[in-house]
């Protein structure tokens, strides 16, 4: 029995053997990286003030991108979730437009909207004299684009998993729909919630395609890592390896944190 067990908890080597390539697809370029980088030329290229702006502007956009997200998409996710709507299979392949989207494309739509001639950036800019494009704005906008698919998909999986039959029950007892969805349902998918806002905030934090197309790159204002590890390439590749290898840094240490302590505390 005790043979039996241990042998069936071993993969298979079919499929064992694929996932080990798989990981190391995954693995061996991140560890070329850290390889290849001119550690003894780190503390002058890190030093460079362009880079700590950068990397300040991407965690403070990232996380003000998720934060809207959040506020955005848990109710969009509960929409797709829950029963009714004739047109829910058509508002799902929309929301997901974004993961397909090539990013540069995903700017160009950006400014067709909130463009200084855009369908509301133009009204917007005659009333108030703002523009969102080539601003900090811009940057949480086009991050907040491309994250917000991550979230819906990570929330509505967790909504059709969770038990309604506390909702019912909540319901039964005279709760509002507003207090079931705060009180009963948000802590039952509160895992999905925090999964998906990590994956966003991943995902924003990467950003590079509508960031540089709907907020440009300028240094200290919209210049956020990705494009600062763009521009370093292009005139000193030494630069680009090592502020590749910060924000890889920068963007493991946070996944782990956050998904650690949010996940499991949930």
């Amino acid at each position: 029995m005790t043979s039996r067990t241990a042998t069936g908890s071993r993969p298979p080597v079919l499929l064992a053997i694929p996932a080990m390539i798989g990981l190391a697809f995954l693995v061996l370029p991140l560890i070329g990286l850290v390889v290849r980088a001119p550690w003894s030329d780190a503390g002058s290229i890190l030093r460079g003030a362009d880079a700590w702006l950068a990397l300040r502007l991407s965690l403070i956009t990232a996380t003000i991108a998720t934060a809207l997200v959040l506020l955005l998409g848990v109710p969009l996710a509960w929409l797709l979730a829950r029963p009714g709507g004739r047109f829910r299979s058509l508002l799902r392949a929309v929301i997901t437009v974004p993961l397909v989207l090539p990013p540069v494309v995903g700017g160009v739509a950006l400014f067709t909207v909130l463009g200084r001639s855009g369908i509301i950036g133009r009204p917007l800019y005659e009333l108030t004299g703002f523009a969102f494009p080539f601003t900090p704005y811009a940057v949480v906008l086009a991050q907040a684009f491309v994250a917000l698919p991550y979230l819906v998909l990570a929330v509505e999986g967790a909504l059709r998993a969770a038990d309604r039959r506390y909702e019912d029950a909540a319901q039964t007892l005279g709760a509002r729909p507003v207090t079931v969805f705060w009180r009963v349902t948000v802590p039952l998918i509160g895992p999905g919630i925090a999964s998906g806002a990590v994956l966003a905030w991943a995902r924003a934090l990467g950003e590079f395609g509508a960031t540089i197309t709907f907020a440009g790159n300028f240094p200290g204002t919209t210049q956020t890592m990705p494009l600062a590890v763009y521009l370093a390439l292009q005139t000193d590749p030494d630069a680009a390896l090592l502020l590749s290898v910060l924000l890889l840094a920068v963007s493991v240490a946070v996944l782990a944190v956050l998904r650690d302590r949010w996940v499991r505390s949930w």
